[in-house]
């Protein structure tokens, strides 16, 4: 398993995300996602799993200009461009993804 957690170091699902794996002793990468952000291909990969609805946190002030983007394109530019405007964490593995904690689909992961 190659298990990658994008978050903020302040969110309490992120924190729970990190303790779950912890305490399973999978080992995981934590790349706050403030301070370094995803890769185009990255962000790409999670919004093929995802769409890229889903990974918008609806309590972001930039929420209400990311919605009237008209393109999945442009939305995809726009959380690129202002990482905070994603939910946290986003865990990868591999081609899987979640958005949130996700204690039950991380635990059908081998």
């Amino acid at each position: 398993m190659n298990i990658q957690i994008f978050g903020k170091s302040k969110c309490f699902d992120t924190k729970k995300a990190e303790r779950f794996f912890k305490e399973r002793r999978i080992r995981y990468q934590f790349i706050d996602i403030i301070k370094y952000g995803m890769s185009r291909g990255e962000l790409k990969s999670v919004c093929g799993a995802l769409g890229v609805e889903a990974l918008a946190n609806p309590e972001d002030r930039d929420y209400p200009l990311f919605q009237y983007l008209a393109s999945d394109e442009a939305k995809m530019e726009k959380l690129y461009e202002i990482p905070e405007l994603l939910r946290t964490p986003v865990v990868r593995n591999g081609k899987s993804a979640t958005v949130g904690y996700c204690p039950e689909v991380w635990e059908n992961w081998k």
